[in-house]
This record gives structure tokens, C-alpha cells and sequence, in this order.
């Protein structure tokens, strides 16, 4: 089906995925009615900057809003999570009870903030966590009282809310169940580099402990922090970093596999739970678990904000394409990048770190704020990572790009709705 033909295309997402597939639509020629959703009440913006710049600006908070682009002519529900997606009838059901029908979807919900587990009492006001712009607001007032803080798990997100409280001169306390921060993400040696770097800086790093419980004040408010090593720590606000879960349950009972993020085909089509391909429905961005070349195929959903906006614009292409061959784009075939920014170190990545079997370090200067390693998996390149280096990048992205150049596959099959 051309893109003039179709009547109604809905995008459930109302961030960087989602928007840059909007975006595509109409740069690609679609003219029919489009539809963005989105739970939050407020226009798309941008992510990453609510854990830096937001946290530290020192007057006001600066502008993260997403540009929309000029002429995009969509209908905006913001403020309305959807709640159901049919397959059969083709609507989505949103928190208001109302129902869009659809000719094409985009599922690009992105993911949650990872809560304290179910199994262990509630934690109390003052534990918080960051992922919105309203988290960011109220944890960057909680700063501002400068209490004692605790950031419960040192991955990237972790890593810079203790960065920028520390940069504000808080007391701050990264806690961390691994013997290293990010060890799972970028291996050990990379791991103790960042350690360095906190405590470098002042944090007080508490690496292969978890926390046990929290204690409150008369108030009931938090109080301090309980840890497996028996030792307490005092504090005003936890901020629990514990990473993020795809936000799939609003697809429970669709029928579609969304165990872990929705299971895409490699050109991003969204799959039933016998694998079969969903006409007309995409899934982009954090919410997404596509196949990975350099993961041997294995099917990721990746959190970066180059991921969301690369899938975002390759998801709204295969939608447009329909069941037309001629006009179908080949495999995503992106690599993977991320990036952060601690204590004034410049970290860059490409490629898949974590799914590297060897590691080898090619140069290591604390004082000098200089890293570069290339990870390896059964001898070959997955992935490359620096720090003060970005230019040495160029290289390892050009022997990934090899790797993922498309091939012939016979695509999943179809089946009727």
C-alpha cells in the first residue's frame, strides 16, 4: 500500500522514536492523517540532558524541548497513555476510553524507570527516581537543599546523577551491586576507570553491595540507607538507578511478543508470539528487540539516543513500504553508539561492548583522561570505547559498518489477521 493511500497512521510515543518517525512519514510523502500519542502531558523532548544539564544548570533548568518540525500536521493526544492495541479491529484504546483505528502503527513507548523490587517493603518519600522531566525537576529542588545523597546503581544514568550532585558539592554515595561501575556495559577494566573517576572526585564509591533497607526519620521521610556490607549511610535522597524496563504492558493480551521489549523482524516489523510478522505495525526505540549482527543475531533493545533516532526513521520507511518490495528498505543495519560525560571525561562507544568475550586495551591514562579499548568476540571486533578520544572512533565504526552490511534473507512469514 503507497503512503497517499493510507487513511489513518498512529504512533504510540511521544518522544525522540517517535517523533523522528512522524518526522519521516511526512518527509517520505504521507498526507493522510497522523496521530502521535503520548503519556505525558507535555510536547516531545529530549532525555539526556535531564540527567546533566538539567541537575547543575544554576539558575533555571534549560529547554530540552524536541523541534517539531514545520508542517508535521499531526493531531497530538498527549496526556493519554494507551492502555490496548487490537490487531483484529486495528485500534489503539487509550487512558480515556477512547479507541484510534489505525491503517499503520508505530509503537515507540520507550521504556520505565526499573522501581524497587515488589518482594521488599516500599521505600519512602525520598526515594525517588529519573526519568522524566517532572523526576528531573523534583530531584534537581531535592539537590538544591543539599542534603546528603545515594545513588543506588552506577550505570551511565547512575553514574551522572552522582556527577552532577557532586559537581553542586553534595555528599554523594554510589552504590553499586557489581565490583565495578558500568562492568556489565563496558567490562572491568573500563569499570574500575570510571571508579577512579568518581572517587577522584569525591564520591564514595560502595562497589559489590546492595542495599538492604531504608530508615526513615519522625517524618517518615528517608533517612539513611541500610547496606549488605552491615554499614549505614546517611541520606536525604536515593535516587534509585537501577536501569529502565521497555514499557510493554499496555500490549498484555495483543498477541504480539513483547517479553523484554517487542520482538521486531530485522526490518523493524513487530512479531506475534509464533513469530509471524504484524501487517502494518512498527516498533522503534527503547521499547524495541531487533536483531543484532554483532550480537550473532541475538535480539536486543538497545537504550541509546542514537538507536531511538535511527530506528525511529527506518521504522516509518518499512511502514510506508507496506507489503511493496520495490519500495522496502533493506535490514536496520545501524551501529550502535552511546556516549557520556563524567567529571569533565568525554566517554564514547560504538558498537556492543557488553557482548565482547576479550577486551584489549590499547591505551590507559587516569591523570591524563585517556582510555581507548576494542572489545573482541570470538576474535572479532563487536565494539570500541574511549575516553579523551573520540577521534580514534572513525576506525572501529568503518570495520563495524562492514560487518553489518545486509544480506539476502527470506523474510518472516506473514499471517492472516
Amino acid at each position: 500500500m503507497r503512503a497517499a493511500d493510507r487513511r489513518e497512521l498512529v504512533v504510540v510515543g511521544a518522544s525522540l522514536a517517535g517523533l523522528r518517525a512522524a518526522r519521516t512519514l511526512r518527509e517520505r510523502g504521507f498526507t493522510g492523517a497522523l496521530t502521535i500519542v503520548g503519556d505525558e502531558p507535555r510536547p516531545p523532548y529530549d532525555r539526556p540532558p535531564l540527567s546533566k544539564r538539567v541537575l547543575t544548570a544554576p539558575d533555571r533548568p534549560p529547554d530540552v524541548e524536541l523541534p517539531v518540525p514545520h508542517g508535521l500536521e499531526a493531531r497530538w493526544r498527549l496526556g493519554q497513555a494507551a492502555t490496548r492495541l487490537d490487531l483484529v479491529t486495528r485500534t489503539v484504546t487509550l487512558a480515556d476510553g477512547a479507541r484510534l483505528p489505525y491503517d499503520g502503527l508505530v509503537i515507540a513507548t520507550g521504556s520505565a524507570a526499573r522501581s524497587w523490587p515488589a518482594a521488599k517493603l516500599s521505600p519512602p518519600a525520598g526515594v525517588v527516581t529519573l526519568r522524566s522531566w517532572d523526576d528531573a525537576l523534583a530531584l534537581r529542588a531535592a539537590l538544591a537543599e543539599g542534603g546528603p545523597l545515594v545513588v543506588i546503581g552506577a550505570g551511565f544514568l547512575g553514574g551522572e546523577i552522582a556527577a552532577a550532585a557532586r559537581e553542586r558539592g553534595l555528599d554523594v554515595t554510589l552504590v553499586e551491586a557489581a565490583a565495578q561501575p558500568l562492568e556489565h556495559a563496558v567490562g572491568t577494566t573500563a569499570g574500575a576507570y570510571v571508579a577512579a573517576l568518581h572517587r577522584e572526585a569525591g564520591i564514595e564509591m560502595r562497589t559489590s553491595t546492595t542495599v538492604e533497607s531504608f530508615l526513615t526519620g519522625a517524618d517518615g521521610r528517608l533517612a539513611g540507607v541500610r547496606l549488605s556490607d552491615g554499614t549505614t549511610v546517611r541520606a536525604d535522597t536515593a535516587v534509585l538507578a537501577l536501569g529502565g524496563m521497555p514499557a510493554t504492558g499496555w500490549l498484555a493480551g495483543s498477541g504480539l511478543a513483547h517479553d523484554g521489549g517487542v520482538h521486531c523482524d530485522p526490518h523493524l516489523r513487530v512479531l506475534r508470539t509464533d513469530g509471524s510478522v504484524v501487517p502494518d505495525v512498527v516498533a522503534a526505540g527503547d521499547v524495541a528487540r531487533v536483531p543484532q549482527p554483532l550480537a550473532d543475531g541475538e535480539r536486543l533493545a538497545l537504550g541509546h539516543w542514537t538507536n531511538a533516532v535511527e530506528q525511529g526513521a527506518a521504522a516509518a520507511a518499512t511502514l510506508l513500504a507496506g507489503q511493496d518490495p520495490a519500495q522496502a528498505p533493506g535490514p536496520f543495519a545501524a551501529v550502535p553508539s552511546f556516549w557520556s560525560d563524567l567529571h569533565g571525561a568525554r566517554i564514547r562507544s560504538v558498537g556492543l561492548p557488553a557482548g565482547a568475550d576479550e577486551t584489549r586495551v590499547v591505551e590507559h591514562d587516569l591523570a591524563g583522561r585517556r582510555l581507548e579499548i576494542s572489545y573482541h568476540r570470538a576474535g572479532r571486533l563487536v565494539g570500541a570505547l574511549t575516553i579523551g578520544r573520540t577521534g580514534r572512533l572513525a576506525p572501529y565504526r568503518s570495520a563495524l559498518e562492514e560487518r553489518l552490511t545486509p544480506t539476502t534473507a527470506e523474510p518472516p512469514r506473514s499471517s492472516p489477521q
